[in-house]
């Protein structure tokens, strides 16, 4: 299918605009940046704390993160696991010493939004000692002396049913502990008299320091500069070694212009957006290739013609393909960005705008770089060449010299 057919257009002669444009967005950017210190970093990268949480119906995260916004201080990331009912929640802390109460905070926001919230103790918080502790007295009352061994068997037993699958830490009844193998009913009614049960549970709570974050900062940096590097290796091998650098600028163009539009509309880089932007390297890096193969068949064929001229009709050539692919991708990655949530917002918007950049930069920007050293060693070729012929001509009339002086003296005796 092609949309566009026998089209030829002069998409080199409004480089000028479009160079101009990139250096405007580049410049632009590093402003932005350089104002603010740098990128604005998300929790993965500048630390916090990782919550996982599990409810017992399938949860909102617009819901959590409002109520958690409104509560705790600071960023706030939500996001679901999928296939499950359980959510990792992110929060911004400055120490391991707020861990504990920056979870308290979270589990206090969730019972008062979702339910929870009671004056006994949740079934899903307690440990082994404090559940064997508990069932002492109601089992007494209800007739069954039984020893600190027995008890603490009975309550292994408990736990190991509610934290194993499918359960994992989250049972929706307490009828559901009759299933667990060697635990008589008396437990069960004791269990229901003492504790409450919540519609969720905090599975986990952990740290991530600011040495992970830069840690995780560096591999985002060198994955990106390894990607680049293996992408100029293959591309100098397979075309000349100036189209391998020219796409490589093209790459390193879209990527820094979309970091800066990042930092222009105060926009978070997770690890996400890591991956978004890998994504961009390698689409970006694909149209490239596609107009730079099209362009060394029809060198083969078009020997006459100027290199500028070659790559117009080149780009003409692909331009159904490129429309195709960039649009359609284009408009995917859109609906992600508009409809997506905000867990999704920051991957999204990389896409949209380094799909944007990247469909003109490889007309634009890497062309161009191919143009300029080719011309510039055509104007080499052409200087040495004349430069030889000069030399030439030079070394012949000195040569001439003494047979002319032969001819004078001859023709004057």
């Amino acid at each position: 299918m092609q949309i566009f057919a026998n089209t030829n257009y002069d998409f080199l002669g409004k480089k000028v605009p479009f160079i101009a444009f990139s250096l405007l967005l580049v410049a632009a950017g590093m402003i932005s940046l350089a104002v603010k210190g740098g990128p604005k970093y998300g929790i993965d990268f500048k630390g916090g704390t990782l919550m996982y949480v599990k409810f017992a119906n399938p949860p909102h995260e617009d819901e959590i993160r409002k109520a958690l916004g409104q509560q705790i201080k600071g960023e706030i990331t939500v996001q679901r696991i999928v296939g499950s009912n359980e959510v990792m929640i992110g929060t911004e802390i400055a120490g391991e010493q707020q861990l504990e109460a920056e979870r308290k905070a979270v589990r206090d926001t969730l019972a008062a939004k979702f339910g929870g919230a009671s004056e006994k103790p949740d079934f899903h918080a307690v440990g082994r000692d404090g559940l064997t502790e508990a069932l002492r007295a109601p089992m007494q009352n209800a007739g069954q002396n039984l020893s600190t061994e027995q008890l603490l068997d009975i309550a292994t037993k408990m736990l190991a049913f509610r934290d194993t699958p499918p359960q994992s830490g989250l049972i929706s009844s307490f009828d559901q502990l009759k299933n667990a193998e060697g635990v008589p009913a008396q437990a069960v009614e004791a269990v229901k008299s003492t504790f409450a049960l919540s519609p969720f549970v905090i599975r986990s709570a952990e740290m991530v320091g600011p040495k992970i974050g830069a840690e995780l900062r560096q591999q985002a940096i060198m994955a990106t500069l390894f990607a680049l590097g293996g992408m100029l290796i293959y591309i100098a091998l397979r075309f000349e070694w100036i189209y391998g650098f020219a796409a490589v600028v093209a790459v390193f163009h879209d990527v820094i212009v979309t970091v800066g539009l990042f930092s222009l509309f105060d926009k978070e880089i997770s690890l996400t957006v890591v991956a978004a932007l890998l994504t961009l390297v390698g689409y970006s890096m694909n149209d490239t290739i596609v107009i730079f193969d099209r362009v060394r068949e029809n060198v083969k064929t078009m020997r006459r013609e100027s290199l500028t001229d070659i790559i117009n009709l080149s780009v003409n050539q692909t331009l159904s393909r490129t429309v195709m692919a960039s649009g359609l991708t284009f408009m995917t990655v859109l609906a992600l960005w508009l409809f997506g949530g905000q867990v999704l917002n920051g991957f999204a918007f990389a896409l949209v705008m380094g799909i944007l950049v990247g469909t003109y930069s490889s007309v634009f920007i890497a062309s161009p770089i191919v143009i300029y050293w080719h011309d510039r060693m055509s104007a080499r070729h052409q200087a040495a060449a004349a430069a030889t012929v000069a030399s030439r001509g030079t070394a012949e009339t000195r040569e001439k010299q003494p047979e002319r002086k032969e001819k004078t003296k001859t023709a004057r005796k």
